[in-house]
């Protein structure tokens, strides 16, 4: 199989889909791999390292796609790569489609092969190939968070561990999966007093065990993120909806009972977001003020950390992108649970029930439409 490893167009997007050492992986299962020039400059890998692993450098986007059977991106295509796609090649990137109508009927139109590493799913539930950028997502929101706080940037001016004589800063996590724990850590161990928001009792009780005396677990309901909002100084949301939109758990009006100058970031934003009033930014351009609170909202979190991202993306990505060059797209949709779940729109159907529910589209189960291949 040829596979293709595009530069990323996204705005300060700095990662890529695969290290020289990935080529080489392939390389060994006799796959040819296709680098776009300076692919993984920005991640600290060099076009000469490629070479090396044995990868051919191409210089356009154009030719990439033009013959590569397999596209391995970071992030969703971007509407100038829509006419590119073609029918029956496979992208295996980071979609998150129930946040985007327009790219949902871009890929559908294409008729490609979209596998998305958002919803590979393991038996035991979790998420193999979004925990690493969670991880980094949660750890970053509070560094972030941090840095708006200052009055500089429209913040309230408050440092999140206090000193003493002076009281800590006050962070609301929404969401006591990977990035909200995460989260929780950094944040504590800044000294912040911390309060993290879950539905599932038991993730709660897991939570109270390890966290450290300054996290204090919560029922999320209406009644106590509404009650708490009135201290917390900065609020992380790290809700997630496997392969869906997030619910709005803040509201516009809910934004009058925090602090002015108080900071939310809204990790949910790749999935719509948990708040009402957020929407997509970017790095060069990460926050704005709603209700005199600041947003950070930014789509690509990890894509400021490139090195420590890429490496921990590449790690778990490898083994599915061998697994689906090895077999091709059916037999590995067929033969592995965890990439069925993957496949989210297929040779023009959707095949995700999220997806689908999402936009009240029709939803196809894969193996029916693998019976027409």
């Amino acid at each position: 199989m040829i596979v293709g490893v595009l530069k990323e167009i996204k705005a300060e997007e700095n990662r890529v889909a695969l290290l020289p050492v990935g080529t080489e992986v392939l390389a060994q299962h006799g796959h040819q791999v296709l680098i776009e020039t300076d692919a993984g400059l920005a991640s600290g890998f060099s076009n000469r390292q490629y070479l090396s692993a044995g990868a051919e450098i191409v210089s356009t986007a154009e030719d990439l796609y033009g013959r590569a059977d397999m596209i391995m991106k970071v992030k969703e295509p971007l509407p100038e790569e829509y006419d590119l796609i073609r029918e029956g090649q496979i992208l295996f990137a980071y979609f998150h489609f129930a946040a985007s109508e327009e790219l949902t009927r871009a890929v559908m139109q294409s008729k490609c092969v979209a596998i998305a590493y958002e919803t590979i799913e393991g038996e035991d539930g979790q998420l193999p190939l979004l925990t690493p950028m969670s991880e980094v997502a949660g750890r970053m929101a509070v560094q972030q968070a941090a840095k708006y706080l200052e009055r500089e940037h429209g913040g309230r001016g408050v440092l999140l561990g206090g000193v003493p004589g002076v009281e800590p800063a006050t962070v609301l996590i929404i969401g006591g999966g990977v990035v909200g724990t995460n989260a929780a850590k950094v944040a504590a161990g800044l000294g912040a007093r911390v309060y993290i928001f879950d539905t599932n009792l038991e993730r709660l009780r897991y939570l109270s065990d390890v966290m450290p005396l300054n996290v204090f677990t919560m029922m999320s309901n209406v009644q106590n993120i509404r009650d708490l909002l009135k201290a917390a100084d900065v609020v992380i949301c790290a809700v997630l909806v496997h392969g869906g939109k997030t619910p709005k758990l803040i509201t516009r009006d809910m934004l009058e009972r925090m602090k002015k100058g108080a900071v939310i970031v809204d990790v949910a934003i790749d999935q719509g977001g948990s708040v009402e009033t957020s929407r997509p930014t970017t790095h060069e351009d990460p926050i704005y003020e709603e209700e005199g609170i600041v947003h950070y909202c930014v789509t690509n979190m990890p894509g400021a950390m490139p090195m420590t991202s890429t490496i921990a993306l590449t790690n778990a990505t490898l083994p599915y992108a061998v697994e689906i060059a090895d077999k091709g797209y059916r037999r590995a949709i067929l033969e592995n649970p965890a990439i069925k779940k993957g496949a989210n729109i297929v040779l023009g159907d959707i095949t995700y029930e999220n997806v689908a529910g999402a936009f009240d589209m029709a939803y196809t189960p894969v193996e029916e439409v693998l019976k027409k291949v």
